[in-house]
């Protein structure tokens, strides 16, 4: 598989960071009834949204989106959180955090090229396999000493609290970045470094001054050493 297919750096970044209104409104009207919308187990797709129609014993019959009926034990049910949480920012948020919930959420978002999405401390990142308009320097001073609250999901805003909390309190930081092969740790590894790099970096010459690499050249320099640690 490429590293990247069609690239979507043309058009705005406001998509790729807040999403469609027109789809984040569908998707928060849909139809639920909190006491017969839940996930079922499904081959193909893990958990499928399913409406309970009836209950035997432990023996339940739902219909799945797509119209199929069902018998599913009651232990394999999963319950589903309100419309209001579709597309959630912040995972920890949800009323219920069962895995269909979790795996529903990051789907939708990744449905809409929503890529970033918080687990409480966690920044969950999927591999959109594509370039995205989401790491111009305008989006890098939207961030820019906000905090997580006042901007979407995006690991400059991680970069940038943890960068902020630097200056503030005087101590090192560190982030973890984790994940499987091709998970897009490299990629993601280097957006912390440009991050950094155009945050802290001083581009103002001192006239007669020795000429030095900038802040930028020298943690850019960093990316091999990374790099051979990395793989």
């Amino acid at each position: 598989m490429p590293a990247y297919g069609p690239s979507l750096e043309d058009q705005p970044s406001d998509k790729f960071l807040y999403g469609d209104p027109k789809d984040m409104m569908k998707l928060k009207n849909r139809p639920y009834d909190a006491k017969k919308t839940v996930w079922v187990p499904d081959k193909k797709e893990i958990f499928v949204a399913a409406e309970i129609k009836s209950q035997k014993g432990d023996q339940v019959t739902v219909t799945t989106a797509d119209g199929q009926t069902l018998a599913v034990k009651k232990e394999k049910i999963q319950q589903m959180n309100p419309p209001k949480f579709s597309c959630a920012e912040d995972m920890a948020n949800m009323t219920f955090l069962n895995e269909a919930s979790v795996l529903g959420n990051l789907r939708q978002r990744y449905d809409l090229m929503l890529i970033y999405t918080y687990s409480g401390l966690f920044c969950v990142v999927i591999n959109p396999f594509k370039r995205l308009p989401i790491y111009t320097e305008n989006v890098i001073d939207m961030y820019r000493g906000k905090r997580r609250t006042e901007v979407p999901p995006h690991l400059f805003c991680v970069a940038d609290n943890s960068y902020q909390n630097m200056i503030m309190e005087r101590m090192c930081q560190s982030i973890l970045i984790t994940g499987e092969s091709g998970a897009g740790k490299t990629e993601n590894t280097k957006k912390v470094i440009a991050y950094f790099a155009i945050v802290g970096a001083s581009r103002t010459a001192v006239p007669g001054a020795e000429k030095k690499a900038t802040l930028e050249e020298q943690i850019v320099q960093t990316n091999p050493v990374l790099e051979a640690f990395g793989n």
